[in-house]
């Protein structure tokens, strides 16, 4: 396809005919504010702080104008930074935005943007209809519709990314508000627990229950990995607190997954720092379960097959393998038990 050429903000940049002006601008490494806006999920041009000034004269939404050959943007002028502080200053009269017990300080969309324009408390001009904070029916997500500014991502990411369509909005106006289903507690929902909606959201007003009081954004570190639970190889985030606890998972968009997960590999971690789990090997000496050395566990179970080969043949053993592992470990497994050990007793469990 062609490529385009523009100018934004004084700079020639290309894109292609069909990018709006916010992905060339985010190609280009320019930052266009946007709350509703993810490049994962349809346009919708909800929030209208995107806007962006084109050929001189009208303010366009940079998210759903696309980018034609010749154009000129200016991304921020007087009237730009007007109109954002205008919308931001709606976002903030219409809910309650107390960053200081809402989970997502630190890593709020809004809350950077209101730093960005130093926006100041609002004057409470237009009606704030408090509504029910839903934080018990789920043991998996929490909803705070005080905070939430209506983005539609959470929709958008239900309907588009996982097809389970459980949120929606209700009612019109100043009374427009998030519904899951038929207007049901999370938890009284078909709500399937994959959290896409929670890591899409821009704001705090859906978060995960096992975050809570386990540590601040900004203290968290973060490392990433594979998810265990199954041999698609989903990459995943794993978030940790300064006491060394894993709180929360976030999916990567690197992998497989293109970021999303199942509700295994997005909650299914707490066994990681259970004190039930094995960490070392055990072997039975005189009817105690005792610890010791990878080797020496090693050495007993090759000892405990070759004995048992001799004796009965090498049809008396059979292997189980498991879709937790990766491809090349299972037909590791397979090749092990035919060549090694002579059978094709060998099965896995994805079959049963």
């Amino acid at each position: 396809m062609n490529k385009i050429k523009l100018t934004i903000d004084g700079k020639v940049v290309s894109g292609y005919p069909n990018q709006t002006i916010l992905e060339v601008a985010s190609d280009n490494g320019i930052d266009i504010p946007h709350l509703c806006y993810h490049p994962k999920l349809s346009k919708s041009g909800q929030c209208r702080l995107c806007v962006v000034r084109v050929g001189g004269k009208m303010l366009k939404a940079s998210c759903t104008e696309f980018a034609m050959d010749g154009m000129d943007v200016v991304t921020e002028d007087e009237g730009i930074i007007a109109a954002r502080k205008l919308v931001l200053g709606l976002l903030l009269q219409e809910g309650n935005h107390n960053c200081l017990y809402c989970e997502a300080n630190g890593e709020c969309e809004l809350q950077r943007y209101c730093r960005m324009y130093q926006m100041e408390e609002p004057s409470r001009q237009i009606p704030f209809h408090e509504r029910e904070v839903d934080y018990a029916s789920s043991n998996a997500l929490r909803r705070n519709e005080n905070v939430c500014i209506l983005c539609g991502r959470c929709v958008r990411a239900c309907g588009e990314l996982q097809v389970s369509n459980i949120w929606g909005f209700a009612e019109r106006g100043h009374r427009t508000h998030l519904i899951a289903d038929d207007d049901r507690r999370i938890g009284e929902s078909n709500c399937v627990k994959c959290g896409t909606c929670v890591q899409l959201c821009p704001t705090g007003a859906l978060s995960f229950q096992q975050v809570l009081g386990r540590g601040l954004n900004w203290e968290l570190s973060k490392e990433s990995s594979i998810c265990i639970y199954c041999g698609v190889g989903c990459k995943i985030d794993f978030y940790t607190n300064p006491q060394g606890q894993l709180v929360k998972t976030m999916g990567n968009d690197e992998g497989p997954n293109k970021g999303q997960l199942c509700v295994k590999g997005r909650f299914g971690f707490d066994f990681t720092q259970s004190p039930k789990r094995l960490s070392k090997p055990l072997v039975r000496k005189d009817g105690v379960l005792s610890e010791v050395s990878w080797k020496e566990a090693l050495d007993f179970v090759a000892a405990g097959l070759t004995k048992i080969k001799e004796e009965h043949g090498p049809d008396a053993i059979a292997g189980l393998s498991s879709a937790k592992c990766t491809n090349e470990e299972n037909y590791l497994m397979q090749k092990f038990m035919r060549a090694v050990i002579g059978t094709n007793n060998v099965d896995h469990c994805a079959r049963l």
